[in-house]
């Protein structure tokens, strides 16, 4: 067996078990509160597109979160009320770690990183082009 095709397989089937287990994660975050759905989707949405059709197909196809997801792929869109459950949640989990014992520079590289995250979200359209609604 050729060594380049060897190697592809293997590097499917790794995005395939991530993917997986990033399904896995967006479920649990179905169940949980404090936990995030979309994101775990939309990551597992990237490591399926670039090993397996079927479960490309399988995710955007959803019932429940395929639309979005589509969204999300033809147009990087997040919709407002994930940007405002994503800065409320990101900023109870801070409060929770200022609370606790975690030592100062821990919180503000949190606090940064979730600025950077909450930058990018808001950067993102909140909703697909109207032009691309009538299609």
């Amino acid at each position: 067996m050729n060594l380049k095709v060897t190697l592809v397989s293997y590097k499917n089937i790794g995005y395939q078990l991530l993917g997986l287990a990033l399904v896995g994660l967006g479920i649990i975050g179905i169940v949980l509160p404090v936990m995030p759905t979309t994101i775990f989707f939309i990551l597992a949405l990237a490591c399926f597109t670039h090993s397996s059709p079927k479960l490309t197909a399988w995710l955007l196809n959803h019932p429940r979160y395929g639309a979005s997801l589509r969204h999300w792929q033809a147009h990087k869109v997040v919709p407002i009320k994930a940007k405002w459950f994503a800065g409320a949640s990101m900023l109870a989990g801070l409060i929770i770690l200022s609370l606790s014992n975690a030592p100062w520079w821990v919180v503000s590289l949190v606090a940064a990183i979730e600025v950077i995250i909450m930058i990018y979200l808001v950067a993102r359209p909140s909703q697909v082009p109207q032009n691309e609604l009538q299609h």
